[in-house]
């Protein structure tokens, strides 16, 4: 590592000497022209800057040189990816120097400074750097440039506001250093000489997406013997701090051809168990001044051996405390009795053979004592834990006695005794045969709070056994805001939902006495979550840790503003999605079935379902359950029972409700019995008025089948028939589920019902087939349920029968023949069907007008003939 910063140095001293260079050439040529250019001859990257200044004024008698944003970018395989910022390099050197001649003579550079210098070195999984951007032969020659024409008397160097980001592909090592703070002095003109630097820096490092340190403070106060002849740094006089823990370093650093060679040993110079709490992150720790503490903490180790491509150093870590205690100023409970010990350790130097044990690691808080211990083995890797823990842990005590502040609610006591032996691939892969729990833990009144559910819940009472490759859940008696349920089952994978972000799988025994739904829904993650209810503008999910079969009974459930009552059924939830097969409950006075799939996963969640729906309440039915009332909107006047089975398909709203303008399918529908309220329908009441020979209440729906379909917020109506005592009435149309209408309803109406001119007349004629005289009379129905538009041809239909009535009627006073009465009735009767017969008997009709109306002329002209001859 030492190295390649130590390369990527001399590649910025590279771009200082193209300046320094170019300096005694000022009075030709623009000095920022001529260091881009020699960038451009001599690195593989792209190298810009604002400006490139020289001061002879503000640090007279030195001059100064200054760079303005300077940016190096890389090119493929990093293509155009940043490999060097800074805001400003600014650096001094005596006014004379600026008259040397760079190829003769070595220039001296005083004082260097570094501001928002922010540097990332790559490797990729293929081995290629970043940082290998010296074309060929020029990173050598800049090297022996570097030696041979600088001459570093350093009064004062500083880096300041800076950044450092080492990702290595090949190994997953990740190092993150940030606020970093650095300044020192030092002679480097001579072949051995000291370094004193001062410090300051935060520092990540993961290795295999393992987490070892997390924006950990680091100082370091340092004198260090330089010998450049055989590039060795040995630590003299130096003190150091990871977070607030105070540590000492004696030792040396050799740089190699291939790697660097280490021999260090460390130590904490106190025995005060507070330094065990200043490892802790400050952030977590809190300030350590008003702390009580008894009992010892002590840490030392050594490093030692080669750091390369294939090995390590050989490491000896150990910590270790004995009988100690805590307390914090503003908490109540104390902690006692902590043994602690240690140790990490590495032989061999190869990385796969570093591991860890916690021998022991015991503490009490009141009267709960809690032991424990592990051995973690092949940590670079694959890491093997073996791990124990025997004790009692009061969940709430935790913000109690340590000032730590939790994202969510924690309470409830934890007994267990358990051994575990796994490795984290077969966490990771939910390879059970090679997850060994053995033991039981016990749970009482645990609460827990979480953003991936609405309520949170409340463990009164849970017994769990493990055994290889499962848990089992002999108890679990638990309340969720309004809901409570018991369960037994198993669990597969335990350890990787807790410890490697897994699903929750098993397959559980569910009962309840009152379920509410939307207690067990997360809120969308496009919305901000607030623990308790969903706004309007965010939808309900399943929340996606969970992988498990649930055989369900509840007395009562509660969906939207739905209760289902004596529930059963399976739920089958998997991926952000819920399978119910045959869930069946009784509401609406009857019974329902269902069977489909909801799926929660992408934005809006969709759903497709069957429906079954026995003997139902129609008016409650129909009152209560949104999707009914907009599929029949005028059943809410209906009183009896209905049979339905509904295939439907769409998307959910906010409130986990059918988006109806998204829905499709179809349904059957069968009425048992059923009386009407025609007062509560505004359809049937202006029906009513216009069509007043008819009592809409009275009609006749039993038995009545009927199918829908529905696609695009609309509803269509297949045609069906009711019956108002004589009177057969078709209906057919459609309507949206805004309650707009396109409705025909065609009365066949017998003649007795249209009034005393066309019952006169039929009196008159006096015939046994004029009597089963019917007219169609249509309505058609327009506007909504709500606000109707009704338009019947009742008065045209009438005043034409009645026109037909008078003409049979003058064919009987006149005597015409049988078969044109006849043909006039069959006409009103509608008993010529074809077209041809319909032509034929509107011609008979005409000619038997014309007949009638020729036989009253004439009969009118003899007479005034025979007047005129007497």
């Amino acid at each position: 590592m030492v190295k390649k910063i130590g390369k990527i140095v001399g590649i910025v001293l590279l771009i200082f000497l193209a300046i320094l260079i170019a300096i005694p050439l000022i009075l030709e040529s623009k000095i920022d022209a001529i260091v881009q250019n020699y960038a451009d001859e001599n690195l593989n990257a792209k190298v810009s800057f604002d400006d490139i200044s020289l001061s002879l004024l503000s640090s007279f008698p030195k001059a100064n040189v200054t760079i303005d944003n300077l940016n190096i970018t890389t090119l493929a395989p990093f293509e155009d990816e940043t490999l060097l910022t800074a805001k400003q390099i600014a650096f001094d050197m005596p006014l004379g120097e600026l008259l040397k001649n760079a190829d003769e003579e070595p220039l001296v550079i005083n004082t260097i400074l570094a501001e928002e210098f922010l540097l990332t070195l790559k490797t990729n999984e293929a081995g290629v750097t970043n940082y290998d951007i010296v074309k060929s032969d020029e990173s050598e020659q800049a090297s022996e440039s570097s030696n041979s024409n600088f001459k570093f008397d350093i009064k004062d160097y500083r880096i300041l506001n800076s950044a450092f980001t080492y990702i290595d592909e090949t190994s997953n090592t990740d190092i993150y250093i940030t606020k970093l703070n650095h300044n020192g002095e030092g002679i480097f003109s001579e072949s051995i000489s000291e370094l004193k630097t001062n410090t300051e820096a935060n520092i990540s490092l993961s290795v295999d997406s393992t987490s070892y340190l997390k924006n950990n403070n680091l100082k370091l106060d340092a004198l260090i013997d330089l010998n450049l002849l055989e590039n060795i740094y040995t630590f003299k006089d130096n003190k150091g701090y990871i977070n607030q823990l105070p540590l000492e370093f004696d030792g040396f650093v050799k740089l190699l051809e291939e790697g660097q060679e280490l021999d260090i040993s460390f130590k904490n110079p106190e025995s005060s168990f507070k330094d065990f709490l200043a490892v802790i992150p400050e952030a977590y720790a809190k300030s350590l001044d008003q702390v009580e503490t008894t009992g010892d903490f002590k840490v030392n180790g050594t490093v030692k051996g080669i750091i390369s491509d294939t090995t390590i150093p050989r490491l000896d870590i150990n910590m270790s405390s004995d009988n100690a205690s805590f307390k914090y100023p503003d908490l109540p409970k104390r902690v006692d009795d902590i043994d602690i010990d240690v140790s990490v350790k590495n032989t061999t130097g190869i990385a796969d053979d570093t591991y860890v044990d916690i021998n022991t690691l015991n503490f009490r808080i009141d009267q709960d004592v809690f032991k424990s211990e592990a051995h973690i083995k092949n940590i670079t890797d694959n890491a093997k834990v073996n791990a124990n823990i025997d004790g009692t842990l009061n969940l709430g005590n935790i913000t109690k006695a340590y000032p730590i502040e939790l994202d969510n609610e924690l309470s409830g006591i934890l007994k267990g005794k358990l051994n575990t032996n796994f490795d984290m691939k077969a966490i990771e892969t939910n390879a059970f045969e090679r997850i060994k729990n053995d033991g039981t833990i016990t749970v009482t009144d645990f609460i827990f709070s979480s953003e991936d559910i609405v309520n949170p819940i409340h463990i009164k009472q849970a017994d769990l056994t493990f055994k290889p490759g499962v848990a089992t859940l002999n108890s679990f008696d638990a309340i969720s805001g309004d809901s409570d349920f018991k369960a037994t089952g198993t669990i597969q994978n335990l350890l990787g939902f807790l410890l490697s972000d897994n699903t929750l799988q098993g397959r559980f025994d569910l009962i309840s006495d009152h379920f509410t739904v939307a207690d067990f829904m997360v809120e969308s993650e496009e919305s901000d979550s607030s623990n308790k209810t969903t706004s309007d503008e965010e939808s309900l999910k399943i929340p996606d840790f969970l992988e498990c079969t649930i055989n369900a009974k509840a007395k009562e459930v509660v969906y939207d503003n739905l209760t289902l009552k004596n529930l059963n059924g399976q739920l089958i939830i998997k991926d952000q999605n819920a399978n119910l097969k045959n869930m069946t409950a009784d509401i609406f006075k009857g019974q329902i079935i269902i069977s489909g799939n909801v799926n929660t996963k992408p934005k809006t969640p969709e759903f497709d379902m069957d429906l079954g729906m026995n003997e139902f309440d129609i008016a409650q039915s129909f009152e209560d359950l949104k999707l009914l009332k907009s599929l029949a909107p005028i059943a809410n006047v209906m009183q009896g029972k209905l049979n339905s089975s509904i295939t439907l398909k769409g998307l959910l709203d906010q409130n986990f409700s059918p988006d109806l303008a998204s829905i499709t399918g179809s349904a059957l529908a069968e009425l048992l019995t059923s009386k009407i309220n025609g007062d509560q329908s505004e359809v049937l009441k202006q029906l009513g008025a216009q069509l007043n020979f008819i009592d809409l209440n009275k009609l006749d729906l039993k038995d009545l089948k009927t199918r829908l379909s529905f696609e695009n917020g609309n509803v269509s109506v297949s045609p069906f028939t009711v019956t108002y005592e004589d009177i057969p009435i078709d209906i057919s149309g459609t309507h949206s589920f805004q309650n707009s209408m396109n409705y025909n309803a065609v009365f066949n109406v017998p003649a007795k019902y249209l009034g005393g001119e066309v019952n006169r007349l039929i009196g008159q004629i006096n015939d046994e087939d004029v009597n089963k005289i019917s007219i169609p009379v249509t309505a058609t129905i327009g506007g909504t349920f709500s606000s109707p538009k009704i338009n019947t041809d009742l008065s045209s239909s009438v005043s034409n029968l009645t026109q037909q009535l008078v003409e049979i009627q003058k064919q009987k006073l006149v005597n015409t023949g049988k078969d044109k009465v006849k043909g006039l009735l069959d006409n009103v009767l509608g008993n010529n069907k074809s077209k041809d017969s319909t032509k034929t008997n509107s011609n008979t009709t005409t000619n038997t007008v014309k007949s009638v109306l020729g036989d009253l002329l004439k009969g009118k002209k003899k007479k005034t003939d025979s007047t005129k001859k007497n």
